[in-house]
């Protein structure tokens, strides 16, 4: 094998002009390193230039690696129609906006010649690839690549109505119009009902815009409208197109044929008692190889949804497009039609299923020896609870675990116990994030708020998956077949400082220029086990991280300590386990059904999508946490609670509610009768003439004055103890601040300074 050698390695400004120049659309590392010949270990070294481009602000990346500018939009984005310049040129503009003052100019191009191609007018919006033509002020030329809908096909509001017909206000926080019904277009809605209207064409041209009640969705209070509002709002499809639910219906139950015969192996499921498909079966025992003594053998198998979802079918449209299911309290919104998401493709017990299997050899310290995968028909011995198997590991086994409690939990509880040694040398990431459980009763509303209770029969499921997803990882790459990686890169150096400088105020101590590592933050994490920084540290550590996507470029999971992860386990609710399952098809030649060619050159925007619906998921579960919990707290408007601060910023204080954890604002005019500055980098308000410090993770007493159903917005008023007036303690410098806390409302009266930003210490 020809010896490596290196190459004239670029410089900085090589790099960043070859990204200002670069003209095929985005720019990856891979781009950079085949331009400047940059093999072998050189690329560490890129690696390392491009890190400090980006900690240096001059690069900054978007998803999917792509590199561009600091000072420049991203090459592809959403745009709307801003009108005409004095030239008669159509103007556009981003429709979300992140730099300072006003969006940069963007000219729309307008194709010529006998097919022009789409245009664009008020109301439209569109997806453009930008081309910057001139650097300061900076302008671009945008090219449409597709025109998107102009305007929403249906608004979904709260109808307040009258004799000559009613209003709409939309449930969107975005949305600020009002819309108008006529008396024929109300469909019986009562004042305060939630409602789905659709626009309906007029010639008025003041006034609000003019709507009809399509659909009545009852009390804005109800679990099925609170989810509804989520699932509308952040444009969630939730209806099946017909050949979607035909080609879903039409499947059949597959036969053992090549498949491996796993059917006699008493694979069990254990999941939430509410839930609502079965995936993922496991199932262990001691390993009979006398080399491995005290060594274990698994198995997790999971459903084969790429057998009954083609590449390019119907299904695999409609799932590519959903990206992922999406999970309330009252429902799920799946990710594929109820007749495989809870049918041929849910593990249930005594069914016979088709799946994918991996076997996988532990030594008696968790570390993994080998694995095989397999395509098999099996029949689960079992559907449990976390709960009962819990219960039955504990001692009190019941008429369903008592069976299964020797053959199969007894040596998964073993098999967990070698995989948590090898965990404790490999350190991941130790976070403790309790995780809230909202309870509803049979009228769908809600009964209560509890934590989610945690047992080793969660962690048993979880460490199986983890190690089946690595396996899958390792799989791929050792038959060199693309594959989709669940990617969770290292913090950003602008993080660490800020974490850095807020552990300091607890004078813990996060060491410069080691080696970042997640045991680096489980030492900070174990020195305020079971302190009352506990919660507040595991909250800023979390919001350090960054966010895990899917790409086909394997970057690591910092957070697992994994130099190679990707998603195998969740195939009905996830696409990218799909994209893997077809990936292991291909590797092993288990059917004509895996990855095809056309498909592994689009894993890269298949990544950008499904990150992206995996974002809107998380945010619609948010949304509608926030809903449930300001719909329970509105009947305690008026009560006092205790509370954490979870944010602090120049306008106010986030306030976490115990025990409920719903999250409330305390506006910065009713705190106290003082200035108060924003010291970010110690993340506390300061009072300017007292002194008195609000930081992040202190406890106070509030009273909640406002609960909004349609936003899941809290209001909240901070109690002061008698004669606690914001700190101050004479009378004369009270009578003062008192006279300013009235001319201004707290805050600074007009024409003194504003609030600023304290300078870092030092």
């Amino acid at each position: 094998m020809a010896k490596y050698e290196p190459g004239p390695l670029p410089t900085r400004e090589e790099v960043l002009d070859f990204v200002r120049n670069f003209s095929g659309g985005k720019v990856t590392k891979r781009d950079i390193a085949r331009a400047f010949g940059v093999k072998g270990p050189d690329k560490v070294f890129l690696k390392k230039l491009l890190r400090e481009l980006t900690d240096d602000g001059v690069l900054t990346k978007d998803t999917g690696h792509a590199l561009r500018p600091a000072d420049r939009l991203p090459g592809v984005q959403v745009v709307e129609f801003a009108g005409l310049d004095k030239g008669g040129e159509a103007l556009v503009k981003p429709v979300n906006y992140e730099g300072e003052g006003k969006p940069p100019h963007i000219i729309l191009k307008q194709k010529k010649g006998k097919r022009p191609g789409p245009t664009m007018g008020a109301g439209d919006r569109a997806l453009v690839r930008l081309t910057c033509v001139k650097d300061e002020p900076p302008v671009y030329r945008a090219s449409i690549l597709k025109i998107l809908k102009p305007a929403p096909k249906s608004v979904m509001g709260v109808f307040h109505g009258g004799p000559n017909g009613g209003r709409v206000h939309p449930t969107d926080k975005k949305n600020r119009d009002e819309y108008w019904v006529d008396r024929d277009d109300v469909m019986g809605a009562e004042e305060g009902e939630l409602v789905l209207a659709e626009p309906v064409k007029s010639n008025r041209q003041i006034g609000p815009k003019r709507v009809r009640i399509k659909e009545r969705l009852g009390d804005v209070s109800d679990a099925r409208s609170i989810s509804m509002i989520a699932i509308h709002s952040l444009d969630i499809p939730y209806e099946f197109p017909p050949e979607t639910l035909k080609a879903a219906d039409a499947a059949k139950p597959v036969t053992l044929g090549k498949r491996t015969d796993l059917r006699d192996t008493p694979l069990i499921t254990i999941d939430p008692s509410d839930a609502r498909d079965h995936d993922d079966a496991i199932w262990a025992e001691a390993d009979d190889d006398p080399s491995n003594d005290g060594g274990w053998h698994a198995i997790v198998a999971i459903a084969d949804v790429a057998h009954y979802v083609p590449n390019g079918s119907a299904l695999d449209r409609e799932a590519i497009k959903r990206g992922n299911s999406c999970y309330f309290p009252d429902r799920v919104v799946p990710m594929l039609p109820e007749a495989l998401s809870a049918g041929l493709c849910s593990l249930m017990p005594g069914e016979e299923r088709a799946c994918m299997a991996v076997h996988i050899w532990f030594d008696k310290d968790g570390k993994k020896l080998r694995h095989k995968f397999v395509r098999g028909l099996m029949k689960s011995a079992g559907n449990v609870s976390y709960e009962r198997a819990q219960a039955a590991l504990d001692g009190t086994p019941d008429d369903l675990t008592a069976p299964l409690l020797e053959p199969v939990l007894k040596p998964l509880y073993g098999t967990f116990r070698a995989i948590m040694k090898a965990r404790a040398k490999r350190q991941p990431l130790e976070l403790d994030m309790p995780e809230r459980k909202i309870v509803l009763d049979e009228a769908g509303h809600v009964a209560g708020i509890t934590i989610r209770d945690r047992f080793d029969a969660h962690r048993i499921v979880e460490e199986l998956m983890i190690t089946a997803n690595v396996c899958a990882a390792e799989e791929l790459e050792a038959h060199r077949v693309p594959a989709m990686y669940r990617v969770h890169e290292e913090p950003p150096m602008d993080k660490m400082e800020s974490l850095r400088d807020f552990l300091g105020t607890l004078d813990l101590n996060l060491a410069k220029g080691s080696v970042m590592m997640p045991r680096l933050f489980n030492g900070i994490l174990n020195q305020v086990k079971d302190s009352p920084h506990e919660r507040l540290v595991n909250e800023v550590v979390l919001r350090s991280q960054t966010q895990a996507y899917y790409s086909p470029d394997n970057m690591g999971h910092f957070g697992l300590a994994l130099p190679r992860y990707a998603h195998f386990t969740s195939p009905i609710r996830r696409y990218a386990d799909l994209i893997v399952h077809r990936g292991l098809v291909r590797a092993l030649k288990l059917g004509k059904d895996g990855l095809t060619d056309e498909q592994a050159d689009e894993l890269s925007a298949i990544g950008e999508q499904i990150s992206s619906t995996e974002r809107r998921a998380m945010a619609a579960e948010r949304e509608s946490t926030d809903r449930y919990l300001a719909n329970y707290l509105a009947d305690h408007v008026g009560d006092e609670f205790f509370g954490r601060i979870t944010g602090v910023t120049r306008f106010g204080l986030f306030v976490s509610l115990e025990p409920s954890g719903g999250d409330g604002l305390i506006p910065i005019s009713s705190i106290g009768m003082d200035f108060y500055t924003h010291d970010e980098a110690h993340h506390r308000l300061v009072g300017e003439r007292s002194g008195e410090e609000f930081k992040l993770g202190d406890r106070i007493k509030v009273r909640l004055t406002e609960a909004n159903r349609f936003t899941g917005g809290l209001k909240l008023d901070l109690i002061r103890e008698e004669n606690d007036i914001a700190g101050v303690t004479s009378r004369k410098q009270h009578k003062k601040l008192g006279a300013r806390h009235n001319r201004t409302g707290g805050r600074p009266a007009r024409g003194k300074k504003p609030a600023r930003k304290s300078k870092k210490p030092g």
